[in-house]
């Protein structure tokens, strides 16, 4: 098997440990993954799709471009890529006047896109692709007691029906569950699940905003769940719940602090990957839970 890796904006600068780490993980489990090289911003909302759609859709196109041109499927470990990629996509697949336009705005570099190639969210296409069962077999390493509280992420869940994985109830959500549960840990329900954690264009234009949500989802974690670590399918989410955590305890907003990763930094790990260059970059002290991992 074999995935274009869509590393997105915010992998690349802030977070390269989870690129590392997904690097890591999916040859581990028997997937190569090509660079894409010449992939550019996906580009994320709160940007180009605020002010021009065609344009919005046209950079998105030319990453599928380069997709289709090497008959590859894209992953990447961002919702908001997921999101922008799997939206454009839907917009020209429904509107096939958006697709001409932008397929005149690409031929001026070469390029055509076709639609050919679909996006999958990185613990989704090992869910549905690689199965719970072979990930079983391969750890090293299990979060056998531990207890999780997962962050699916807004843009892995909805909107839903431009997403190739349409088993997956955005209102029920399931399949980070089971993933980290494979994995050995324990995942409790807590009633703000499906909340937005604030990140994103909130976060750049009203931070105050953007943490007042966040804040309430990781009370809501804390006092219903308690647990050993958070875990992420979203990059972006990540960068939340690993540096908003560290401004609001110095605004004493907060007094405690969460350990945070993404799916596949705690994947990595299971997998037997070290641990200073898979989660050497984050800013919750990881280090006891990181400790249990390789214990486990």
């Amino acid at each position: 098997m074999k995935l274009g890796f869509f590393v997105g904006c915010n992998t690349a600068f802030n977070r390269p440990d989870l690129e590392r780490a997904t690097r890591y993980a999916f040859p581990a489990l028997g997937v190569e993954l090509d660079d894409l090289e010449g992939q550019s911003c996906c580009p994320v909302w709160g940007t180009m799709p605020s002010v021009d759609l065609v344009g919005w859709c046209a950079v998105a196109a030319r990453n599928w471009a380069i997709a289709e041109e090497k008959g590859l499927d894209i992953v990447t470990v961002c919702g908001s890529c997921y999101g922008s990629l799997a939206e454009t996509r839907y917009k020209m697949l429904t509107h096939p006047d958006i697709k001409a336009q932008v397929n005149e705005i690409l031929k001026e570099i070469g390029k055509e896109y076709k639609g050919t190639s679909k996006v999958r969210l990185a613990f989704n296409y090992l869910y549905y692709e690689v199965g719970p069962d072979r990930i079983r077999e391969v750890i090293k390493h299990k979060l056998e007691g531990l207890t999780v509280a997962i962050q699916p992420g807004c843009h892995s869940l909805w909107p839903s029906k431009v997403y190739v994985d349409k088993e997956e109830d955005p209102f029920h959500p399931k399949v980070l569950k089971e993933m980290c549960e494979v994995l050995g840990a324990t995942v409790p329900y807590y009633s703000r699940l499906l909340d937005c954690c604030g990140m994103g264009a909130m976060r750049s234009t009203n931070r105050e905003r953007s943490f007042s949500l966040f804040q309430k989802k990781l009370v809501s974690i804390k006092e219903e769940v308690d647990p050993d670590l958070i875990v992420t399918g979203c990059s972006s989410c990540l960068i939340q719940f690993d540096t908003a955590q560290e401004f609001l305890r110095k605004d004493r907003e907060i007094n405690f602090e969460i350990p945070a990763l993404h799916y596949m930094q705690v994947l990595a790990l299971c997998l037997g990957a070290d641990p200073e260059q898979v989660t050497g970059l984050a800013r919750t002290n990881v280090g006891q839970v990181v400790k249990k991992i390789l214990e486990g």
